[in-house]
């Protein structure tokens, strides 16, 4: 269902019962572990992929930022220049 290199790869699909008693399938959620990470300053225009291929050259690895973080939406972690956010290393 998912890329190997989603965060969600690994995660267990389970089923669970709606409001109106369909049943669907869900990704059991992720527990992050506390991650240690280079302090990093957002920069004018900056995004996530960007970043992660700055710091990683690969950009599809945006979502270890957004898990090193505490934003419950990632994208938020990058409104505002000269934010300090934290990008692990790899």
């Amino acid at each position: 269902m998912f890329l190997e290199t989603s965060r969600y790869f690994r995660q267990k699909q389970v089923d669970v019962v709606t409001k109106d008693g369909r049943i669907v399938k869900a990704v059991s959620l992720r527990r992050l572990p506390t991650v240690n990470g280079e302090p990093t300053a957002i920069e004018e225009n900056d995004r996530l992929d960007i970043i992660a291929q700055r710091h990683y050259q690969n950009p599809t690895w945006f979502w270890h930022i957004a898990d090193a973080n505490t934003e419950l939406e990632a994208n938020d972690l990058v409104q505002e220049v000269g934010r300090i956010i934290q990008v692990p290393r790899q």
